[in-house]
């Protein structure tokens, strides 16, 4: 008995609960209607300075800081390649590809770049002068790690591993 009461009011609880959420999210269309068409947003403006990004986590692929419009990446051309590949990158003084590229699946080093790498796209992506559609919160790795080191300082107990 005293476990369906329990089962009973959490039900009650995770109900009220998800309808307060419900009633805040008005999702990317805004306030129109299923049925109804909205106009499409402008695309935003490229970034196209040049400026190298910070990363906000181990092993995120770098951001692209130029605008990619018109380069061919396909099976029989890569673009990307006449500058970032090892040949290129004295002459255009544009970073080399990562080691990781020439890696194959068995992490045996290649000569070239490996199939498996050579979609540039995949994991690379220009970026845009555009404000985030939804809300974020997100909080780097160093900035959460500053902020433990300083939480702990000003208790006075943190120990350091």
């Amino acid at each position: 008995m005293r476990r369906t009461i329990l089962a009973a009011c959490l039900a009650a609880a995770a109900l009220a609960a998800a309808t307060a959420l419900a009633a805040d999210l008005s999702g990317l269309r805004g306030p129109t209607p299923i049925g109804e068409t909205k106009d499409s947003a402008q695309i935003a403006r490229e970034v196209n300075d040049d400026v190298r990004r910070a990363r906000n986590y181990p092993e995120q692929p770098p951001v692209i800081p130029h605008s990619i419009r018109g380069y061919e990446v396909s099976l029989n051309a890569n673009r990307c390649l006449a500058c970032h590949s090892r040949r290129s990158t004295e002459m255009s003084q544009a970073p080399m590809i990562s080691i990781t590229h020439f890696m194959d699946r068995d992490d045996q080093i290649l000569a070239t770049v490996s199939a498996r790498r050579y979609f540039c796209t995949q994991c690379h992506v220009p970026q845009h002068e555009a404000a985030p559609p939804v809300s974020n919160e997100f909080v780097d790795i160093d900035s959460l790690i500053d902020n433990q080191r300083r939480e702990l300082g000003s208790a006075g107990t943190g120990t350091r591993r």
